[in-house]
């Protein structure tokens, strides 16, 4: 499998997973071919197989890596409050911090947010089991926090469950139209979909 001259492995790795990342989210998982990505890199189409068996397992790859680097970020986060500010620490509170992680997490992973969300279908049945229970721990944690909130009296929703797909998505929609420079500061946008989120939750 010819590979071309300077390519070495602790290179190259990192570079096929960034071009299939971009041309994944830019294109679509299906629309992308091998061909294409070691086209991006600079290498010969061949050579892709010395890196990834196939493509599945690139999307799998970054999928993963997205979700395992999303949780431990989110857990240190919590980490940084003692355990038993954590416990007592009212349900808004934790809830304005879940909002601004998720938006200063996913605002400069836009093309990360894009595949983790919008390519699930395009996993094998057997990936999909891998990253599905880590995508449950995540929404778990907001979904614990609204029903801490209504139980408190300091929400109410008819569906905790409902309620935390439909505010993961509306935070997801701040990907689709931020863009750094732009009219409002990312502390602004925490801000504003902060206020949002209150509202929707009946806060």
């Amino acid at each position: 499998m010819a590979r071309t001259a300077g390519s070495h492995s602790d290179i190259t790795g990192p570079r096929i997973r960034e071009a299939a990342l971009h041309l994944f989210a830019r294109h679509g998982y299906n629309a992308v071919s091998m061909r294409q990505i070691a086209a991006q890199v600079g290498v010969q189409a061949g050579a892709l197989y010395n890196y990834t068996p196939d493509k599945q397992t690139l999307l799998f790859d970054l999928m993963q890596h997205h979700m395992t680097t999303l949780l431990d970020e989110y857990a240190q986060i919590a980490a940084t409050q003692p355990a038993t500010q954590n416990a007592t620490q009212p349900a808004p509170a934790r809830l304005q911090r879940f909002v601004r992680f998720h938006i200063g997490f996913h605002i400069t992973r836009p093309d990360e947010m894009f595949i983790a969300y919008m390519e699930l279908r395009a996993l094998t049945p057997e990936n999909f089991a891998r990253i599905e229970p880590q995508r449950r721990r995540y929404e778990d944690q907001l979904q614990s926090i609204l029903d801490a909130g209504v139980a408190s009296g300091a929400f109410s929703m008819p569906d905790t469950k409902i309620a935390t797909l439909a505010v993961i998505a509306m935070l997801n929609g701040v990907n689709t139209w931020y863009r750094p420079g732009g009219r409002l500061s990312q502390e602004e946008v925490e801000a504003l979909y902060w206020t949002m989120v209150q509202k929707a939750v009946g806060a």
